[in-house]
């Protein structure tokens, strides 16, 4: 295949249709090991125990995010606004590459697995380490990406409560899932953005569509990404890796590939990525499939809480879990928890892996991050403010909804 004819390589998207490679720079990038990778990691997790159909992934979102990006950069051009070659190709890069750092199946692992280290972090030390081996092609990408371009709506378009991350998700999710409530009006979303005093802004004509937008968004979290039985299957797998982590810790041998078990026997922090070359490379070969080979494997070992937990996954015996708009009394607790170990007959010690509680919260809109609407008579003002109805208000509150859930039983 010639040089010319590689960057103009088709993708077939089911959301989009035929996506064309538009440089071979982002050629280069999208075969590179590290991006290839992300077919490998699901875009939703644990999501598909919910809906069956929700098994796309992270190469799928960020391929999609990266169509959306050029499409608004189209737009924004058409609109009279200054966007050179670099800076379109630099902003594809930038919105390709987001997700990079996203280890087994991304969130719920990441402070599990990975010890308070967010992925936003691990995608920038990827990105770098990608830029070296590109002897510096990724430098304006890299600016974009932490916010140290001069030109700050190219950030917002990456970053921000109205980011192409978003636009794309949302689409997608929607239609893997077949949740139609998260329908989101994309294209009108984009042709309604303008740039006003360097700032990402939307026309006020498209001020339905960006309510439309929020409350998606709002239906989203609790129908697909806050759904119990997805927090139930969560909890399991957070669980089912803390025990791990716990026996090889403690000299106890399981099975599992070695990256995999380089990382249960540590507690590794962002200074030990920043410091270590060797260790990204180590991470940058963990993906979904070292955690479903562990599961497969531990069915039968010798640990009982491994092997149940384990079994219960492959049989989808998951969790139960009770949901409160109102916080579990310790009294409410302190009765699951005794009824749990009646009936699993474990000890004290163990019912911290069958047994757990906490709060799932969702905020469709942070206040504090606006979305700008740019009015007709050339004003800018907040989309909370723009809106003539009361639930943009009422979106910016934090709902929390509280959860608790216990294993039905051990069976091996």
């Amino acid at each position: 295949m010639s040089e010319t004819l590689k960057s103009r390589k088709i993708l077939n998207d089911p959301v989009y249709g035929f996506i064309t490679i538009p440089s071979e720079l982002i050629f280069t990038i999208i075969d590179h090991p590290y991006f290839q990778r992300l077919r490998r990691i699901k875009q939703l997790g644990l999501t598909d125990f919910v809906y069956p159909g929700a098994l796309h992934t992270r190469f799928h979102h960020a391929i999609g995010a990266m169509h959306l990006m050029s499409i608004t950069l189209d737009n924004l051009r058409n609109k009279g606004n200054e966007i050179s070659d670099e800076e379109y190709e630099a902003a594809l890069i930038a919105i390709l590459l987001h997700d990079i750092g996203h280890g087994p199946f991304s969130h719920a692992l990441e402070f599990s697995l990975l010890k308070s280290i967010h992925h936003e972090s691990l995608s920038l030390l990827v990105i770098d380490e990608l830029n070296q081996q590109l002897h510096g092609q990724l430098d304006l990408a890299l600016r974009i990406f932490k916010n140290q371009y001069e030109r700050k709506f190219f950030h917002q378009l990456v970053s921000s409560q109205l980011d192409i991350d978003r636009l794309d998700y949302l689409q997608r999710d929607c239609f893997f899932t077949g949740v139609s409530e998260g329908t989101i009006g994309a294209d009108r979303i984009i042709k309604m953005m303008a740039i006003k005093n360097d700032q990402l802004v939307v026309e006020e004509k498209g001020l339905y569509s960006i309510e439309n937008f929020l409350s998606a968004r709002r239906l989203m979290y609790w129908q697909v990404y806050l759904h119990k039985t997805t927090v139930s299957a969560e909890k399991m797998l957070i669980n089912l890796i803390g025990r791990a982590k716990d026996l090889v810790q403690s000299g106890h041998y399981i099975k599992g590939t070695d990256e995999f078990m380089h990382f249960l026997g540590n507690d590794f922090t962002l200074e030990d990525f920043k410091n270590s070359k060797d260790l990204i490379q180590v991470f940058l070969e963990l993906d979904d499939y070292d955690i479903w080979g562990g599961i497969k494997l531990w069915k039968k070992d010798t640990d009982y809480v491994l092997r149940n937990i384990s079994s219960m996954f492959l049989k989808r015996n998951l969790y139960k879990i009770n949901l409160n708009s109102e916080e579990f009394s310790k009294e409410e607790l302190q009765e699951l928890w005794s009824k749990t170990q009646s009936r699993l007959g474990v000890p004290d010690e163990d019912m911290k892996y069958f047994f757990s509680y906490g709060a799932i919260s969702n905020n469709a809109y942070v206040a504090k991050e606006r979305i700008h609407i740019l009015t007709k008579k050339g004003e800018i003002i907040d989309v909370a403010q723009a809106a003539d109805l009361p639930n943009i208000k009422a979106m910016s509150k934090i709902v929390k909804k509280h959860y608790a859930c216990r294993a039905k039983n051990l069976t091996l």
